[in-house]
């Protein structure tokens, strides 16, 4: 007997949708940043700017893949939001310990807390939304 497979339940629906908002906000805000970095004084920190440019890439993927909602989708979203959260803790780890390491504040320095600690959250809300939009138990 073969049993129907039970489907997922959209990631881009209800609250899902509240979190692509806070995705492509933050992909604005980390884009513009790191543009504006990037081409004014790049000599200054590299690193640090280059790294608030990966958040922006990031986010906007996130956006995408949560937005997608399909298969492919939530796997995308599943990846950059695993990144992501391995991203700003190691930031937020390194910004505290080492300072000079980043001459200057990326997206995730000190857990993002140039950004009220949205991006140390904002993963943890994705990752649990992936796992709460999960395939219903048959």
């Amino acid at each position: 007997m073969v049993e129907a497979s039970t489907p997922r339940r959209a990631t881009n629906k209800g609250p899902g949708r509240l979190l692509i908002a806070v995705y492509i906000l933050f992909a604005i805000a980390a884009t513009s940043r790191a543009g504006l970095q990037l081409a004014t004084k790049f000599d200054e920190a590299p690193v640090a700017y280059l790294l608030s440019a990966l958040a922006a890439v990031i986010y906007i993927v996130a956006a995408v893949g949560l937005a997608r909602a399909g298969h492919t989708g939530r796997r995308i979203a599943l990846a950059c939001c695993s990144v992501e959260l391995v991203g700003v803790l190691a930031v937020g780890v390194l910004s505290l310990v080492d300072a000079e390491l980043f001459p200057d504040e990326t997206v995730w320095s000190e857990f993002g807390s140039g950004y009220g600690y949205i991006p140390l959250v904002l993963p943890i809300l994705g990752l649990y939304w992936l796992w709460r939009t999960r395939r219903s138990p048959a």
